[in-house]
């Protein structure tokens, strides 16, 4: 009897057990009861965090992420109005605004099926956004104004999904690689012009600056000539003036001395040079015994 009773006690606490329906923060359940969604007073129940109660086995539980998701997916190849691709990478934050509908247009609340229409409803809008807008708009100032757009249109359109879209924002924008390449080789082609032309003007400054450096070197040593002349000019008027003045004080002596030095510098020499000349030549004036006297 007492086997009995515990039995029977065991039944009613499972049974009062799977009765409860807990439903944490954070979240929202629907109670589905033979295929059909409970409704009260034509609107689907919606089961707020709390303690509920439910059929056991009979109904069915669906629960939903009452908290801002994100939705990060593949780039995915927009053209722009100039009909140029691009690969663009961007993110939505979304969250469920009507539970009724988000459980009706999924089927059943499907998370994976929301994210798809999700995704195809803001690809379409961002495709028209690009569409309006030229690259140099996209990449240089209009992103902001882009995206905007684009939360304006998500917003409107994912209405009827019951979803709220509360941003939506683009991570990268990049350029398809075939492009990406003939662009990079246009760009490496420009600066090597650019190269070019620089290394060409400091080849050319070069040369002015080699030319002047001449010009100045060539100015200053005609000019260190030009004094060292002028010194040697100088130089050679004191000699003379000291000549004169030696020879005024003994014209004779000085005669003297002048033929001695013609000696020297005709005898000294190395090589056997041949003189002809007369015994009584001018130049053996101061070699005869007479003239000595």
């Amino acid at each position: 009897m007492s086997r009995l009773v515990a039995i029977i006690v065991a039944i009613l606490i499972a049974l009062t057990l799977s009765s409860v329906l807990v439903v944490n923060e954070g979240e929202r359940a629907i109670v589905s009861r033979f295929g059909k969604v409970l409704k009260e007073d034509g609107q689907t129940i919606v089961y707020a965090p709390g303690l509920h109660f439910k059929i056991p086995v009979i109904d069915k539980i669906k629960f939903m992420d009452a908290r801002i998701q994100t939705l990060d997916g593949a780039a995915d190849r927009f053209v722009t109005s100039e009909k140029k691709d691009l690969i663009v990478d961007s993110y939505v934050k979304w969250k469920i605004d009507n539970f009724e509908k988000y459980y009706l247009s999924t089927n059943g609340g499907n998370t994976a099926i929301a994210e798809s229409l999700l995704q195809r409803k803001i690809s379409n809008d961002l495709r028209t956004e690009f569409g309006h807008r030229t690259i140099k708009e996209i990449v240089s100032g209009s992103r902001d104004e882009l995206q905007i757009s684009a939360l304006k249109n998500a917003e409107e359109s994912a209405v009827d999904l019951g979803i709220k879209v509360v941003d939506v924002r683009i991570k990268q924008i990049n350029l398809p690689a075939n492009v990406s390449n003939s662009i990079y080789q246009r760009m490496r082609a420009e600066r090597l012009a650019v190269a070019k032309e620089h290394r060409a003007q400091g080849r050319e400054q070069a040369e002015i600056i080699r030319a002047k450096i001449d010009a100045d070197v060539t100015i200053k040593v005609a000019d260190a000539e030009r004094k060292a002349l002028i010194v040697r000019g100088e130089g050679d008027a004191i000699a003379a003036k000291i000549y004169a003045d030696a020879y005024k004080k003994d014209p004779e002596f000085f005669a003297f001395m002048r033929s001695l030095e013609a000696y020297k510098a005709s005898f000294k020499s190395s090589q056997s040079n041949v003189m002809v000349l007369e015994p009584d030549s001018e130049f053996f004036k101061y070699m005869n015994s007479s003239a000595i006297k």
